[in-house]
């Protein structure tokens, strides 16, 4: 049966020893680490990369235009998985009638399941290259809160770690302690009797 008396480590009593304190201290700022720190830097990480990240979206918005095309020629082509992105991966010939400047043709990414003949929205940047649409709001909070959960576990990570070094450093002044102890106590219990 084992008895288990809780803040032992706390309280002044002969059998503390000094590194007994230093763990229970260690083991309160681990824990203040862990449950307020992290998640606060996980928080402050987030709120950054989501002012940062809706900044860019503006900066796409205000630079790219959408238009309405029709496709025409061949079929779409797949695009390699390098150069496509995931909601347009194929590559097709459009035309659209832009006001004063006329029908204009261009190659554009299209979604999966586009036909010759099919209707699309397309974007292009202000040199008249194809682009992806900007990202929208719900892309900008993916990514704040993508930032901001590695941010809380990475912080959470480097605690965890720092106290695993801090209990191997304890351990072995502990086992240095109780050597030094034994070397003191020992000689009077392993002589022998007479």
């Amino acid at each position: 049966m084992r008895t288990r008396v809780r803040g032992w480590r706390w309280r002044r009593n002969p059998l503390r020893r000094r590194s007994d304190l230093v763990e229970a201290w260690t083991v309160l700022v681990v824990a203040v680490l862990l449950f307020v720190v992290a998640p606060l830097a996980g928080v402050a990480a987030g709120l950054r990369a989501h002012d940062e990240a809706r900044a860019l979206a503006a900066a796409q918005r205000a630079e790219r235009h959408r238009v309405r095309a029709l496709v025409i020629g061949s079929p779409p082509e797949r695009v390699s998985a390098g150069q496509g992105d995931r909601e347009h991966p194929y590559r097709a010939q459009v035309r659209w009638t832009e006001p004063g400047r006329g029908t204009r043709t261009a190659v554009a990414r299209v979604s999966a399941g586009t036909r010759t003949g099919d209707t699309v929205s397309v974007w292009f940047d202000a040199r008249g290259r194809n682009v992806a649409p900007p990202a929208g709001d719900a892309a900008v909070w993916q990514h704040a809160v993508t930032v901001g959960v590695c941010a809380a576990g990475g912080a959470a990570a480097v605690v965890l770690l720092g106290h695993a070094v801090e209990r191997r450093i304890a351990l072995r002044h502990r086992l240095a302690e109780w050597e030094r102890e034994w070397a003191r106590t020992g000689p009077r219990w392993t002589q022998p009797r007479t």
